[in-house]
């Protein structure tokens, strides 16, 4: 019997809900229009040695896969909880980082201006704080949504096109941090 306590206890934290992240709480579902959510993975993204946030992919069904990612279809959702401040600058810096390392050019010319929509969506958010959430969440007929702290910013970026190629920072050939990008796919950090 004692196997069996142990062994509850060493369960109870994966069947709670939640996952943990360096101290920051990620669910293990999230709602979406109509639709539930399941995390895929959660990691921490590093930047020289910088610890910058949190981030949670959710999605319809699991996928351990970046092709498997983008082939599903439906509503999903990347959530990141900061763990430090950024400017606007800096988010949108690295918003065209990573999709100039992970977009063919003519994949990037023709998001270029939806990608320029959302960077002035992150500009108007002018600096997130330490703890701040930012959701970036793709909805079929509605596209890419951004709120800050559950507050919606600015207006949906219409093109499942688009929201892939949001993925590909942290999912693609060259992404932002491997590590995160692993942890993303639900293969650890």
């Amino acid at each position: 019997m004692k196997g069996v306590s142990a062994l509850a206890l060493v369960l109870a934290p994966l069947l709670c809900g939640a996952a943990e992240v360096a101290g920051i709480r990620i669910e293990d579902s999230a709602r979406l229009g109509s639709q539930n959510l399941v995390l895929n993975g959660a990691g921490m993204r590093v930047k020289l040695f910088f610890k910058v946030y949190v981030a949670g992919l959710y999605l319809t069904q699991k996928a351990d896969s970046t092709a498997a990612v983008l082939a599903i279809n439906g509503p999903k959702r990347v959530s990141m909880t900061l763990v430090r401040d950024l400017t606007a600058k800096q988010l949108t810096d690295a918003l065209d980082e990573g999709l100039r390392a992970n977009l063919a050019p003519a994949e990037f010319e023709s998001l270029e201006p939806r990608v320029e929509r959302l960077s002035a969506i992150m500009r108007a958010i002018g600096q997130a704080k330490s703890g701040s959430v930012i959701t970036l969440d793709y909805l079929p007929g509605t596209g890419t949504r951004v709120a800050l702290d559950g507050e919606p910013r600015g207006n949906a970026i219409a093109g499942e096109d688009f929201y892939r190629g949001l993925l590909k920072i942290w999912l693609g050939d060259d992404p932002v941090d491997k590590s995160l990008k692993r942890a993303l796919l639900g293969r650890g950090g």
